[in-house]
């Protein structure tokens, strides 16, 4: 699922020499690399020889070439083993790297000059670490490290030029090593708190927008199209539906503190919308030191505050809610430090994370989480919904694969992830386009692809409208009001087998023709997955009503509904239905979602995609009949 990161990083960036660095005794090839810096960092000296590196190796996983078979032997409804989900011992055995993959790591450590006793393997066995200085350091990786500013935040870093090299018989067992190439998304201030416009986001990511205060609420169905409440929602997508089997199923919101939502808040849209639930909270689940109560000035209330109050809402007063409340108000949070928690095969508290892109803890700073990170602590629920992303081109392919592969190994264990696909089109955060070389720059003409969006194990949800002046019974079209639903292909994964007829279909009768470089046309994922209205939410935020919107409003609506379906199940002896996408996009589940036909995507100065008859890259396969997906649903073992 994973197009080869030396192939991409060929065609897109150009191969870094080795240069001076390879020891002639040992040929080496670059294993990382990148064309140009992220925008705001900056080299101001080199780093000393002396300062301690704590360098983090992350080993080659086994069977993962058999990680897509896996995944489609339980979520293809035309499998016989349908729905029969592997336990996480099975998961953690199967893809625990070798033995072969540890000591040849380790063995070439030590006949480097790394002390026996310096090397130590985590616990979860997926991590060799060590203490080395830079100059060891830079003699193992064939490369020289600096430290950056950001211009910015003041903030500081230790990363090395442009590339990284290993020997060629390491480097097969070897995914990615940290600290070299990559750089901290959430830029910190010099005072040790997250930049504002960044905190508790991830990546670059951005709040849903907002726009004014609401001063009447429409309490029926004949304002749909400018206010969407509950009921619109429900009448919207069929959305019917009482839970009996709560006791055993689950649904799952994760928030990165400081976003956080508001108790009074919740009240205020209960007391409009769903009155029997005045007073109820989700379940929270504290990961990483994860509070909702943070310093005045630092809580922003939008995102948590909206994916709350709908998604209890539409499940109703009988079905718990859990909230993963995830990293403290100064570090905050990463998807790892929140996988981490969910998924013990996968935590690295030993071995550490990618500290240039996840938060660290224990955290010394005041006020911080003084705990270890946490591993394996939490049990997932069966839905998980998550509204925050980075750009691909903010990360290395290296570490998006990694995390890749985790999030098919929660499908394994029959976890839906539904994941927003962003707010600006075609284009990634706050509009950013690219240039020739992948990197963002002004006047950008190709297209910036989301992350984790265009993992094909995750389920993306767009967004779509009810059009100014329609019924709420009347063709919805994708969403143009104040944001564009977020769609493309990934610059990184290949096309996964189950999309590929709807794609190529698409692709042969709608193409729109840009020039070559606008977009992948290499035949790589493609998404969202599928849609749900994104405009004109009612939301109570700080004690008054506004409107908000984005793809951020979607997916916990999304996710209400697939835990319905999960409950449905669950009553009937049955198992949650796990990852979606093969059931989807089957012949046999095509009634079951309403078709959307109009709208477009814009962006990078183009129409970006349109909305057409089928899949398509602004919508997906379109937005559920919840009662018809029920069924189908329901048909399966």
């Amino acid at each position: 699922m994973f197009l080869p990161s030396r192939l991409l990083l060929a065609l897109v960036l150009g191969l870094t020499s080795v240069g001076t660095f390879a020891s002639p005794l040992v040929p080496r090839v670059p294993h990382e690399s990148r064309s140009n810096l992220p925008r705001g960092w900056a080299p101001v000296r080199r780093a000393e020889s002396d300062l301690v590196l704590p360098l983090r190796i992350a080993l080659a996983q086994a069977n993962l070439e058999s990680l897509e078979s896996f995944l489609l032997d339980v979520s293809d409804p035309s499998s016989p083993n349908y729905g029969d989900h592997w336990t996480p011992a099975k998961v953690a055995t199967m893809f625990r790297p070798s033995a072969e993959s540890v000591d040849t790591v380790r063995g070439w450590l030590i006949q480097s000059g790394i002390d026996a006793d310096r090397v130590e393997l985590a616990s979860g066995a997926g991590w060799l670490v060590a203490n080395v200085t830079v100059a060891e350091a830079e003699e193992l990786l064939g490369t020289e490290y600096f430290v950056y500013e950001h211009a910015d935040s003041g903030h500081v870093q230790v990363r090395c030029d442009k590339a990284y090299h290993l020997p060629e018989h390491v480097s097969k067992h070897v995914d990615l090593i940290t600290p070299t190439i990559h750089f901290d998304k959430q830029v910190r201030s010099v005072e040790g708190r997250s930049a504002k416009s960044k905190i508790g986001r991830l990546g670059s990511g951005f709040s849903p927008k907002t726009k004014g205060s609401v001063k009447t609420i429409y309490n029926g169905l004949d304002k749909c199209d400018v206010q969407i409440t509950p009921d619109c929602l429900r009448a919207l997508y069929t959305f019917y539906y009482d839970p009996v089997a709560t006791d055993n199923n689950s649904i799952g919101v994760a928030e990165n503190t400081p976003q956080v939502y508001s108790p009074s808040d919740l009240d205020i849209f209960f007391n409009n919308f769903s009155v029997s639930q005045v007073g109820q909270r989700p379940n929270l689940i504290s990961i990483d030191g994860g509070t909702i109560d943070v310093p005045p000035g630092i809580g922003f209330n939008v995102e948590s505050n909206l994916d709350l109050q709908y998604a209890m809402a539409l499940v109703g007063k009988k079905q718990p809610v859990t909230l993963y409340q995830v990293g403290d108000y100064i570090e905050g949070a990463s998807f790892n430090t929140f996988l981490d928690a969910i998924d013990g095969s996968y935590c690295t508290y030993e071995g550490g994370d990618d500290p240039t892109y996840d938060p660290s803890y224990p955290d010394s700073a005041d006020g911080g989480y003084k705990g270890s990170l946490e591993c394996g602590t939490v049990t997932p629920a069966n839905v998980i919904s998550i509204s925050y992303s980075y750009d691909e081109w903010e990360l290395s392919p290296a570490y998006m694969q990694r995390q890749c592969n985790e999030y098919a190994k929660l499908g394994l264990m029959g976890i839906t992830v539904l994941v927003s696909s962003g707010d600006f089109g075609v284009s990634g955060n706050g509009g950013v386009c690219l240039g020739s070389t992948g990197s963002p720059v002004t006047n950008g003409t190709s297209f910036a692809p989301s992350f984790p969006g265009g993992c094909p194990y995750i389920t993306t949800v767009g967004a779509t409208q009810i059009n100014p002046g329609a019924k709420v019974t009347d063709p919805e079209s994708a969403c143009m009001q104040e944001i564009y639903s977020g769609g493309g292909f990934s610059n990184v994964f290949a096309m996964p087998s189950w999309q590929r007829g709807a794609v190529e279909s698409y692709l042969s009768e709608y193409s729109p023709g840009y020039p070559a470089g606008t977009y992948n046309t290499s035949g790589s994922r493609a998404y969202p997955d599928l849609s749900v209205n994104g405009a004109n939410y009612v939301v109570a935020v700080q004690g008054s009503f506004q409107l908000v919107y984005g793809t951020s409003a979607s997916t916990p609506v999304t996710a209400s509904m697939i835990s319905a379906v999960n409950d449905a199940r669950l009553a009937v002896g049955k198992k949650p239905v796990g990852f979606i996408n093969p059931t989807i996009y089957s012949a046999a589940f095509q009634h079951a979602f309403n078709d959307i036909t109009s709208g477009s995507n814009p962006g990078c100065g183009t129409n970006g995609f349109t909305a057409e008859v089928g899949w398509d890259p602004v919508s997906g396969v379109g937005t559920p009949n919840f009662a018809r997906l029920l069924a189908a649903y329901q048909s399966l073992p």
